[in-house]
């Protein structure tokens, strides 16, 4: 399936998972990566709401015309926002923290008009459980370099899925890009012709 949109459509990320997942809804799309301060304080849930619209707002700047989509993805555990993690002794604390436990991952979207300024943002939700883990299976993980630049130390969609017991929501909402939200916002801003 291809949607041809009637007007440029940027996805304002470098995360290869947001490109495949965008791609597999069947749209065309060109990318950038904007470069915000994402030094923000509060809860998780608001956190990625004004980290998303801050990227689509600096995606826009370089684009005159054209839809912008943007999203940003936390992890959340006792309602403490863990984003990710600067060395291997972080990811570690993070991971043991996540253990046997659940915690909740929030994605904020964000859809801007870049020709009339028009936005709108809404952010997802979802429940996660993980089993116990031990030691060497947390430094094992670690050891494969997968942690380092996700959410929480963990990749769902990679070796973390093994980890995983329980989902309250959206499975594509923790790889980081809630599809059925983002296609019911983008349904509000452009025109598909299939």
């Amino acid at each position: 399936m291809s949607n041809t949109v009637n007007r440029p459509l940027i996805l304002a990320s470098g995360s290869p998972r947001r490109r495949e997942l965008l791609a597999r809804m069947g749209y065309t799309f060109e990318t950038c990566s904007p470069d915000v301060d994402e030094h923000v304080a509060g809860h998780a849930r608001d956190i990625v709401l004004t980290l998303a619209q801050r990227k689509a707002q600096a995606a826009a700047r370089q684009y005159a015309d054209g839809v912008i989509i943007a999203s940003d993805t936390l992890v959340s555990l006792d309602g403490v926002p863990l984003g990710k993690p600067a060395n291997a002794e972080e990811a570690r604390r993070m991971l043991t923290a996540l253990s046997g436990r659940q915690h909740e991952v929030f994605t904020g979207v964000c859809v801007l008009d870049a020709k009339t300024g028009r936005c709108e943002t809404r952010s997802v939700r979802t429940g996660v459980t993980f089993r116990a883990l031990g030691p060497e299976e947390i430094e094992a993980y670690i050891a494969t370099g997968e942690p380092m630049d996700k959410a929480g130390a963990y990749a769902i969609q990679g070796g973390a899925g093994r980890f995983v017991e329980a989902l309250d929501g959206p499975f594509d909402n923790v790889v980081g890009f809630p599809t059925e939200t983002v296609r019911e916002m983008l349904e509000h801003f452009i025109q598909i012709e299939s």
